[in-house]
């Protein structure tokens, strides 16, 4: 049977090693062939073979290493049932659905509460199935139904590790007070019964029962499975300094350092800074992933149709395709669609990045989710549920947030090894105080770093357990792990926002390291269609009178230049009324009456043939054809009356896209299956000095390899329609002007509008993100590389220092939170063409310049 892809919402990770912990256990479950889990974007992603292993089994092995796979939840009202066994069906119908993980119908209510995996199976498909057994369903639209349920989540987990800090944190103090009572002022205002060990005792449990009680859960349910993470780590640091002190307390003669090794302070400040940090990385974790959370909230939840004649209002996913849809001012637009009457202007800007509101009449597409301004207008429904361009480009930038880029491998790797090798070290650190560097180095006088406190006569055994204890909390890899993945997605999200959409971490990673972009000429780089370029008169004929005559003789016309002339007639204000007679020449032009004129257009050799005096023309068609274009002669009477010219014209802003390419110092070249001539007369004019002309479609994949063998990353940017296998064999295939079948192209980064200059957006994108992603991981492994040494008494014997395990945990806090602040700097980032840096240079031709011909 086929591989299937799906990907699951998870709970409870904290930290790189969480990562390599459930992408084990669920890459041994049998039937999956790959498990790849974003700890940033809280999502794993499974590759499995349906017919041997299901949705509950992967969860269950999830589940197993102590973490949670999250469904969708949703209510539904159904109406129309009238016994306990009308429940019992539509509750059988539902778990029949693959992607259904619990269903649960209440007769008496009328109501479902069904838990589901969107991936496999659609809100939508579940309501089909309830109506298709004669009863209604509707979603339950209230509190939680309507909330982000990844925010949801994300709150909880704060307002959790919140209540834990009301319980930790006070009682922490009330032990250091205890703890260092004898030292500074404290013997002034702290009580003397405080200081007694067996009161540190009952104060310090509450703790380590309480809010660190859940490293012990989860560190022996990832034992349970031959995995270790993070948790263990706290674990074994917290676990270590309360049982020092309890055996310490009540057996001070075991051989365990005595009564003055009595590390409850520890255990309590460590539980007390490890859980601020979890809290911390809670609040800002989510911030990263506000883009989609955006775009999510773009669509709308309520439709109004017209059906059996009747307008009606119905929730959005209930709208099918064909559906006639009515739109307001000020609604936005419920699902992609074509107008059919009326005329507005929309804001697409929450999509295409384009400020200015764009116009719509009848036969424009529209796009769900932007926001219609001034008028109303009815439009037929193409596009629904996941069809939709708006949920397309969702599901784009969800998979981007949950790939992985290259870089990623060595902090996944280093995170996924660590935790062993961090106990074998600690238990390594011990062992050398224990035996050699107490006896070596210990001086009485010793201080804790940043405190005034004073180890004093603690014992062998003591000094060597605080040291090992600090190097198990210090060396957390948590800020390793978060590095690249938090930086890609908001890297995917800043380029979504400007309608750049990166398919992978891995495309923005080679999008950031490109040398090389080859431009498509036909429909990249011009507009893939003729347009009159340029019009001459001549023996007294203006500009204006040899545009119309040419447009009367071509009116008819099916052939795409005579199309073209029309057209521009058309544009410029011109009535065009039909010619009294009209002929087609094959391969020389046309022959019409209008008025009892004879008029004549064509190239030379209709010209010659009719004995037409064209010479003083010849010279201006010449030039306009060394620049690509297409000259037409025209004739009335038998007498020259002037000239058009054809071709296919530059987009707008490609010379500017070209300029920009250029100062970033990227080698730009344009290929094209047209002839050399008219292939560098666009050349020249949008600037790109390197022109590979005569390639047939299939060839120009070859090309593309050809400069990859120069050592070169190559990007290549088309508008996929011929450009496929060329997009393909490229380390960046750029797809163009996708529109909202953003979903179906070939690239590796989609740029929804036709404007070339989001290549430009996407490389600033790209590059900004590698310098957070190189930044962030910079910080990580500074932060491991210095603390770790530090931490393990490397200088002690030098400055009589000792890191306590408490400001360890601080640490090791700050280092997480720092790498998330730092990415949320990615949020400032704007495109130069976006703060205003460049600006567009006209392209203007000889025909732009007619004053007026209306």
């Amino acid at each position: 049977m086929a591989t299937k892809s799906v990907t699951l919402r998870v709970e409870g990770m904290s930290c790189a090693s969480c990562v390599a912990t459930i992408e084990g256990a669920v890459g041994n479950t049998p039937g999956v062939s790959k498990a790849s889990v974003n700890l940033a974007a809280g999502k794993l992603q499974v590759a499995y073979d349906p017919s041997r292993v299901g949705i509950q089994e992967i969860a269950g092995s999830v589940a197993g290493v102590g973490y949670e796979v999250v469904p969708e939840e949703v209510s539904l009202n159904v109406s129309g049932m009238s016994c306990v066994s009308c429940a019992e069906t539509i509750e059988g119908a539902l778990k029949s659905f693959p992607g259904v993980s619990k269903a649960l119908v209440n007769f008496a209510a009328g109501l479902a509460k069904v838990q589901y995996f969107s991936d496999l199976t659609s809100l939508a498909e579940m309501k089909e199935t309830i109506k298709g057994l004669g009863y209604e369903a509707s979603e339950k639209l209230e509190g939680a139904a309507l909330m982000d349920r990844e925010r949801e989540a994300r709150q909880r987990e704060i307002r959790k590790q919140g209540n834990w800090m009301l319980v930790a944190w006070p009682l922490s103090f009330v032990i250091m007070l205890g703890t260092f009572r004898e030292y500074w002022i404290f013997p002034r205002f702290v009580p003397e019964f405080l200081a007694d060990r067996l009161v540190l005792f009952l104060l310090t449990t509450p703790v380590i029962l309480g809010p660190a009680l859940q490293f012990f859960k989860n560190s022996f349910n990832g034992l349970r499975r031959g995995v270790t993470d993070m948790n263990l780590l706290y674990a074994t640091g917290i676990g270590a300094a309360y049982l020092i002190g309890v055996v310490n307390t009540f057996w001070p003669d075991a051989g365990f350092g005595g009564e003055k090794a009595v590390f409850f302070e520890s255990a309590a400040l460590l539980t007390a800074f490890i859980i601020l940090g979890r809290w911390l990385e809670a609040l800002t974790r989510g911030r990263t992933s506000e883009a989609i959370r955006r775009l999510m909230a773009l669509q709308p939840k309520v439709a109004r149709v017209i059906r059996g004649g009747q307008e009606i209002e119905l929730p959005a996913d209930e709208v099918v395709a064909e559906d006639i849809v009515l739109v307001r001012p000020g609604e936005r637009i419920p699902v992609d669609g074509l107008v059919i009457e009326g005329y507005s202007a929309v804001d697409e800007s929450m999509l295409t990045g384009e400020s200015l509101p764009v116009e719509k009449k009848s036969g424009d597409e529209v796009i769900g989710g932007t926001m219609n301004k001034t008028g109303a207008f009815k439009f037929r429904a193409t596009k629904v549920g996941k069809e939709t361009a708006l949920a397309q480009i969702i599901r784009l930038v969800e998979d981007a947030q949950a790939s992985k880029a290259p870089i990623q491998k060595l902090a996944d790797w280093v995170a996924g090894h660590f935790i062993l090798g961090v106990h074998i070290l600690a238990l390594t650190v011990f062992l050398f105080w224990f035996f050699a560097g107490y006896g070596l180095f210990f001086d009485p006088a010793s201080r804790f770093l940043l405190t005034p406190n004073q180890l004093g006569a603690i014992g062998v055994f003591g000094f060597s357990i605080l040291l090992s204890i600090t190097v198990l909390v210090i060396s957390c890899p948590c800020a390793v792990g978060m590095a690249t993945p938090s930086a890609m997605m908001a890297g995917t999200g800043k380029g979504a926002e400007h309608g750049v959409l990166f398919k992978g971490a891995d495309a923005i990673e080679a999008t950031s390291k490109l040398q090389a972009i080859i431009f498509d000429k036909t429909g990249t780089l011009t507009r893939g269609e003729p347009s009159v370029t340029d019009v001459i008169g001549t023996n007294g004929f203006r500009q204006e009178d040899v545009l119309e005559l040419a447009a009367i003789a071509e009116k008819n016309s099916e052939h795409p230049l005579g199309e073209a002339i029309f057209g521009g007639a058309r544009e410029y204000g011109l009535i065009v009324p039909d010619a009294d007679s009209f002929e087609a020449i094959p391969g020389h032009g046309v022959v019409a009456r209008y008025r009892d004129q004879s008029i004549l257009l064509g190239n030379r050799k209709l010209m010659v043939e009719r004995e037409i005096h064209i010479e003083p023309l010849l010279g201006k068609a010449e030039a306009l054809e060394d620049d690509g274009k297409t000259a037409m002669f025209l004739a009335v009477e038998g007498k020259a009356a002037g000239l058009i010219a054809v071709a296919d014209t530059v987009k707008e802003h490609s010379k500017e896209a070209v300029s920009l390419l250029k100062k970033l110092g990227l080698e730009v070249i344009m290929i094209t299956g047209d002839n050399r001539r008219t292939g560098q007369a666009i050349a020249r004019q949008v600037g790109i000095d390197r022109l590979l002309a005569e390639v047939l479609p299939h060839d120009k994949a070859a090309e593309v390899k050809k400069l990859q063998s120069e050592g070169k990353k190559v990007a290549m940017v088309g508008d996929g329609i011929n450009d496929a296998p060329a997009l393909a064999q490229s380390d960046v295939g750029m797809a163009i002007g996708s529109g909202t079948d953003v979903a179906k192209e070939t690239g590796h980064v989609i740029l929804i509008k036709e404007d070339l200059r989001d290549v430009v957006v996407a490389l600033e994108v790209a590059k900004a993100t590698m310098r957070k992603v190189k930044q962030n991981l910079f910080w990580a492994f500074a932060y491991n590389t210095a603390s770790i040494p530090i931490g393990a008494g490397l200088f002690y014997p030098f400055f009589k220092l000792v890191v306590s395990p408490e400001l360890a945990a601080l640490l090791m806090a700050v280092s997480s939170v720092t790498v998330t602040l730092n990415t949320l700097l990615l949020k400032r980032f704007s495109p130069s063409i976006k703060r205003g840096e460049q600006k567009a240079e006209p392209l203007l031709g000889e025909f732009a310049q007619v004053p007026s011909v209306k």
